[in-house]
């Protein structure tokens, strides 16, 4: 995991957003999401309203570690768990979800869900703190581009979710969003997204 600063209290704030059913602006190993409880099927509502988003469209979600992802998705193989677990870039591994605790809105009509264990220790603390999954989804209104960085980020997104992490806590790669995989029963992994 990536050494980094961070303020303690940005993070209390955003994880108290997130018990509240509220949404959040946040930075994660990849690109700005917007996020918030995975399991609150009302909090997913308002992403998608936030985005302007297609509920056609699945989010992905954030889980602090594997023992997360069995807990709210369901049981991976080790191929699977190899790739939520790769240290090389942020990678997406589609799953089919066997434990239904996430809200139902967030699930894709296959019933399968985006998961991603982040690097960031910004991400990693909050989920940690959160003791849940987190919902994230890039920071821009459905079909624009994805921000790099905060600066890039709409103007009228900020003032749409409950709480904005500051742009003093920006550690994203600023280049693009994750790898997105799916492993197939035959153990073979099919690119979605390089």
């Amino acid at each position: 995991m990536k050494c980094e600063t961070f303020d303690k209290e940005v993070q209390l704030s955003a994880v108290a957003t997130l018990r509240q059913g509220g949404t959040l602006l946040y930075p994660t190993d990849t690109i700005w999401g917007i996020g918030c409880d995975a399991t609150n099927a009302a909090a997913v509502e308002k992403i998608y309203a936030i985005k302007q988003r297609d509920h056609s469209k699945s989010m992905l979600i954030l889980c602090e570690d594997i023992s997360m992802v069995h807990r709210f998705v369901g049981r991976v193989g080790e191929k699977a768990t190899q790739l939520l677990l790769s240290q090389d870039r942020p990678t997406t591994v589609i799953l089919p979800m066997t434990e239904g605790l996430l809200a139902a809105n967030l699930v894709a009509a296959d019933g399968t869900i985006g998961v991603r264990i982040p690097q960031m220790v910004f991400c990693h603390e909050m989920l940690r703190l959160f003791g849940c999954p987190i919902v994230s989804t890039s920071a821009n209104l459905s079909g624009n581009p994805s921000p790099r960085c905060y600066a890039e980020i709409d103007a009228s997104l900020r003032t749409r979710v409950d709480y904005c992490v500051p742009a003093t806590e920006e550690r994203s790669s600023g280049s693009s969003g994750s790898r997105i995989v799916k492993v197939l029963d035959s153990g073979r992994v099919l690119v979605l997204r390089p």
